[in-house]
């Protein structure tokens, strides 16, 4: 199949399964074969996440389009998102949200991405290179929303703490090998959590997560 069929019957399938249709035109503005490897231009439109070197991943569509909807993004909004990656999540975002923070701890991938991103035009998205041990950016603290591309052991009080009151935190939790991807809402009367089912990301690295 080619690179605009295959386009063109990802986003009728998530446009079946996204409800929100700002997200789903969002991700339409944005190309994934400029994210992913040369190696991988003819699948970057393909439903399943894919190698981006470093022992990282560009993530399923289908997952990065859930877990956007699930902040319910407002266009005044400061989003800070965990794991640079690519990105393609981060420019997905800028287009979405007032201001973007990215973190990333591989050097290459946050170099690389933020050149794309530039490249790309996305002038309200910041991407910091973080040490292994750092969560979070606490300089644009506190956020409207929070996105985790790693899985994580429980959930990070270091994030929740860098979150507004309502706040949005969307990241995965669980084992190394499987997680649940939950949406934490912080409110004064208690924080709600939503299980939107399981996933599988790799290892969020820092305090109050993996130890490498």
């Amino acid at each position: 199949m080619g690179l605009e069929a295959a386009r063109t019957l990802l986003f009728k399938h998530l446009s079946w399964e996204i409800g929100d249709r700002r997200v789903v035109e969002a991700m339409k503005r944005v190309p994934r074969e400029k994210f992913v490897l040369p190696d991988d231009v003819q699948a970057a439109y393909d439903d399943h996440p894919l190698s981006i070197g470093y022992g990282q991943t560009i993530s399923q569509p289908f997952i990065v389009a859930l877990m956007i909807q699930a902040l319910h993004l407002k266009s005044s909004d400061t989003v800070l998102e965990l794991g640079t990656g690519s990105g393609y999540v981060a420019a997905i975002l800028g287009l979405l949200a007032e201001k973007v923070v990215s973190v990333e701890i591989v050097p290459e991938l946050a170099e690389s991405a933020a050149d794309v991103l530039g490249r790309l035009g996305h002038t309200n998205v910041d991407v910091h290179l973080v040490p292994k041990s750092t969560l979070g950016w606490l300089d644009d603290a506190p956020y409207d929303a929070i996105i985790v591309s790693a899985g994580a052991p429980s959930v990070p009080p270091m994030l929740l703490g860098q979150l507004k009151w309502k706040g949005r935190l969307v990241i995965p939790v669980g084992s190394r090998f499987q997680q649940d991807l939950l949406k934490i809402t912080r409110l004064h009367e208690g924080d709600t959590v939503e299980n939107m089912g399981s996933c599988y990301f790799v290892p969020l690295i820092g305090d109050d997560a993996w130890r490498g």
